[in-house]
């Protein structure tokens, strides 16, 4: 019924009282602001993906504004910034704000006037204009009196959000300046990291590529660590009745470690059984190995055994019945671990001896 509704979080006691509504120019202001961006933003899309673009959805508050249009692909990086150029053009040529109020319909379409997706018009509509040959839109919001106002325009992301549907979000003004700003404070504490170089972007690849380096050769003592305990496992491990059984407490660099090692043993060892019970930089994790054969035969279950022999080490863990792992909080249960596992295995093997 052409009335204006305000949305409040809590109505006046006693409801009957007068009151007076004021708007809070901070918060309109900084509106304004978005929807106006928004205006921009929608035409210098069309401009730079092309006149398929159309607004399939928008969002404008005094925080962020959200604009999803038509397009077929992600937009790249070029594409952003080519828009954000656009827009930030139109920003500083300070265009005048032009509003025509009861126009037709019909005469507005004639004008090139946007409408809005999802939007209903009467007959009379209000139209928008920043600079008739950029942008003219149908539109009852607020919005600037002319495009200066809007200071700095900034995209944070660009996203899909359904097929055929690209979703953008972005900011103005101050809440744009705070990125900026945030974002010089950020380069300016790296640069200080750094002991202040020339180019400081040359000098972070230069740490990185240090690192990779260093991490490379970090990775390559790692295995050789876990190659020597391999040597020291496979001389622990005894042969009886056609099973290759080991139980050891060990110390590995990490639990991918403790996984290949695992394995390049249960490669190595057709028939083996076994139980590593690890330290790994303080904490404890148990592993179990059973080679296919033994399962296939006796119908061991890893996944079983860890379980159980994670109680020593106040935790748990599973797996499949091949491999499995546990990890816990108490690192000097390991010990324990490895005479349960052996008094496990035992009781195993006594099983099957007397079925045989």
């Amino acid at each position: 019924n052409d009335l204006i509704l305000h949305m409040v979080d809590q109505l006046p006691d006693p409801i009957e009282q007068t009151l007076q509504a004021r708007v809070d120019p901070i918060r309109r202001n900084a509106t304004e602001n978005n929807h106006s961006a928004t205006h921009l933003l929608h035409a210098a899309l069309r401009k730079v993906l092309g006149d398929h673009v159309l607004q399939r959805g928008s969002l404008v508050n005094d925080k962020i504004l959200r604009f999803d249009f038509s397009h077929f692909a992600k937009m790249t990086s070029e594409e952003i910034r080519e828009v954000e150029k656009l827009v930030n053009e139109k920003i500083r040529s300070n265009v005048s704000r032009e509003i025509k109020e009861n126009v037709p319909l019909e005469e507005a379409k004639s004008m090139g006037a946007m409408a809005l997706f999802g939007e209903k018009y009467g007959d009379k509509v209000r139209v928008v204009c920043f600079d008739a040959d950029y942008s003219i839109e149908l539109c009852g919001g607020t919005h600037v009196e002319a495009t200066g106002q809007i200071g700095l325009f900034k995209i944070l992301t660009e996203s899909s959000i359904a097929s055929g549907v690209r979703r953008i979000e972005a900011i103005t003004a101050r809440q744009a300046e705070d990125l900026v700003e945030k974002r010089f404070d950020e380069l300016d504490q790296v640069s200080e990291m750094l002991k202040n170089p020339e180019d400081t972007l040359k000098a972070v690849k230069t740490v990185l590529d240090e690192r990779n380096a260093m991490q490379k050769e970090l990775e390559q003592l790692r295995r050789r660590e876990v190659q020597m305990t391999k040597s020291k496992l496979v001389d622990q491990i005894k042969s009886e009745d056609g099973i290759s059984s080991l139980i050891a407490q060990v110390s590995l660099p990490t639990a991918q470690a403790l996984k290949d090692l695992s394995f390049e043993l249960k490669n190595q060892f057709p028939t083996l059984f076994a139980v590593l019970a690890t330290d790994i930089v303080g904490k404890p994790q148990i592993a179990v190995v059973i080679a296919d054969e033994l399962i296939k035969k006796f119908g061991w279950d890893a996944g079983n055994i860890v379980r159980e022999l994670a109680k020593q080490i106040s935790g748990g863990g599973g797996g499949q019945p091949f491999f499995a792992t546990a990890g816990g909080k108490n690192l000097k249960g390991l010990p324990l671990v490895v005479e349960e596992a052996s008094r496990l295995f035992e009781g195993l093997v006594k099983k099957q001896n007397s079925k045989g």
